[in-house]
C-alpha cells in the first residue's frame, strides 16, 4: 500500500521551491508538505501556507517571522512559525519528514543539508554548494546517516539518469562525464565588452528562469565550475574525467561517455520540474507538468568548445573548478565563498562584471585552505574567505 511522503522544502519561495510545490500539488495522494522555509518573503510564504498547510514555516529573519506569525493567526491557519538557522536544521531532520528538498542558495544551506543527511533522509540536492563547500564532510554525513542523496540540478540529474544503476560499476565502465552549458547570455559577446555588462543583462538568461545569483553564475560560467566540483563528489570520478561542452539549446542536459566510446544522454525541455519529479519519485517516474519535446519542430542542436568561440578569456572562472579540485582540501569552499561575495558586489554595482573572476582568483591566492574535518572547520574557511573577498572587492571599488 502506497503511503504519503512528507516533505520539507528548504527555500520554498525561490524558483526551485516554487517548482517543487507545483509538482507536489499534482500528486496530493503521494506527497504532503511538513515544512516550508524562506528568508524574508512573507506574503509569498503566507500564500504557500494557505495552499499547502504545512505544520511548520521557518523564516530565517526574525522580523519576517513575527510578521508572518501575525498574518498566519489572522488567516486562521494552524501552521507554526519559527525563525533562525537552528529551526532550519530542525525541520530538515524532524522524524516526521521523509524527504528534504534542499534549495537554499549558497553556503547558508549547508547546515540543514548536513542535518538531513545525518538523519538519513531522502535528500534532494538542488543546493550545489552543500557538496562544493562540504565535500568529504558532507559525503561522510550521508554515509553515516544512511541518507539517499539524489541530485536535482538538471545536469547532475541527467548524469544520474544516464549512469548504470549500480554505482560500484561506474569506475570501470565510465570514461568521462560531459556536462552541458547553455553559455548564458554572453557566449558570443566580444570579451573586451564584458566590463560594460549590467546586472540586468547578466540576469536575463536565454533558456532558464532562475534567481539573480544563479543567473549571474550562469553568465560567468561559474555555475558550471561549481557543477564540475559537485559532479566530482557525487559520482566519484577523477577531475580529469569531467568536461564541459556548450550546448546553447539546453535540450541535452548532460551526457556520460563509456569505455567503449558510446554516449548516453538525457534530453528534455529546460524545465526544472523534470529533475524535481524524478528526485521525488525515484526509482519511479511521475508526471511533472513539463512540456514534452516535439522532435518534429525541435531546432538543430549545436555544440561549442567551452572556450567560447576561441576566446578562453570569456569564461576564465571555469578553469578554477579543476584548479581547486587538485589543490588543498578546502579550496573549493574558498572559491564558493569568494564567488558569493563577488556576485553580491556586482549585483550591488560595487564591481564590474569582469571583476568577479579577479575577486575569486585573488581570494584563492590569499586564503590558506586546510582539510576540514567538520562543520566548524567549513564555516571557518567560509568566514575567512568572505573576509578576504570583501577586501578584494574594496580594492576594485
Amino acid at each position: 500500500m502506497q503511503t504519503t511522503q512528507r516533505i520539507t522544502i528548504l527555500g520554498s519561495t525561490g524558483s526551485i521551491g516554487k517548482s517543487t510545490l507545483d509538482v507536489l500539488q499534482r500528486h496530493p495522494d503521494r506527497f504532503s508538505v511538513f515544512a516550508l522555509t524562506a528568508s524574508t518573503q512573507v506574503d509569498l510564504m503566507l500564500a504557500q501556507c494557505a495552499q499547502f498547510k504545512p505544520e511548520v514555516a521557518v523564516m530565517v529573519d526574525e522580523v519576517a517571522a513575527r510578521t508572518l506569525a501575525d498574518k498566519i493567526k489572522a488567516e486562521g491557519l494552524k501552521t507554526q512559525v519559527r525563525w533562525g538557522a537552528a529551526a532550519l536544521d530542525e525541520v530538515a531532520c524532524a522524524p516526521q519528514v521523509d524527504a528534504v528538498m534542499a534549495a537554499i542558495v549558497g553556503a547558508a544551506g549547508l547546515s540543514p543539508c548536513l542535518a538531513a543527511a545525518r538523519a538519513g533522509k531522502r535528500l534532494l540536492l538542488a543546493n550545489k554548494e552543500a557538496l562544493v563547500v562540504g565535500g568529504e564532510v558532507f559525503l561522510a554525513a550521508v554515509r553515516e546517516g544512511g541518507a539517499v542523496l539524489l541530485p536535482i540540478d538538471s545536469e547532475h540529474s541527467a548524469i544520474f539518469q544516464s549512469l548504470p544503476e549500480v554505482p560500484a560499476t561506474w569506475a570501470r565502465r565510465v570514461d568521462k562525464i560531459i556536462l552541458t552549458a547553455s553559455g548564458g547570455p554572453f557566449r558570443s559577446r566580444e570579451p573586451s565588452t564584458l566590463k560594460e555588462v549590467t546586472p540586468e543583462q547578466a540576469c536575463a538568461h536565454p533558456n532558464w528562469v532562475m534567481g539573480r545569483k544563479i543567473s549571474v553564475d550562469s553568465a560567468t560560467m561559474m555555475n558550471k565550475a561549481l557543477e564540475v566540483i559537485e559532479a566530482r563528489y557525487l559520482f566519484g570520478l577523477d577531475p580529469d574525467q569531467l568536461t564541459v561542452v556548450i550546448h546553447p539549446q539546453s535540450v541535452i542536459h548532460s551526457m556520460v561517455q563509456f569505455k567503449d566510446n558510446s554516449v548516453l544522454a538525457q534530453l528534455g525541455t529546460p524545465d526544472m520540474r523534470v529533475p524535481i519529479a524524478y528526485g521525488l519519485s525515484w526509482p519511479e517516474r511521475i508526471e511533472s507538468g513539463a512540456a514534452a519535446l516535439d522532435f518534429h519542430t525541435l531546432a538543430a542542436m549545436t555544440f561549442e568548445a567551452m572556450d567560447g568561440h576561441g576566446h578562453p578569456e570569456r569564461f576564465p572562472g571555469l578553469r578554477l573548478a579543476w584548479a581547486t579540485l587538485k589543490a588543498e582540501p578546502g579550496s573549493c569552499a574558498v572559491l564558493n565563498a569568494a564567488n558569493e561575495i563577488a556576485v553580491e558586489a556586482f549585483l550591488n554595482r560595487q564591481i564590474r562584471f569582469d571583476q568577479i573572476h579577479h575577486v575569486n582568483d585573488a581570494t584563492l591566492n590569499s586564503v590558506s585552505a586546510v582539510r576540514p574535518a567538520n562543520l566548524a572547520d567549513l564555516l571557518d574557511i567560509d568566514r575567512r574567505s568572505r573576509e578576504a573577498a570583501r577586501l578584494s572587492v574594496a580594492k576594485f571599488g
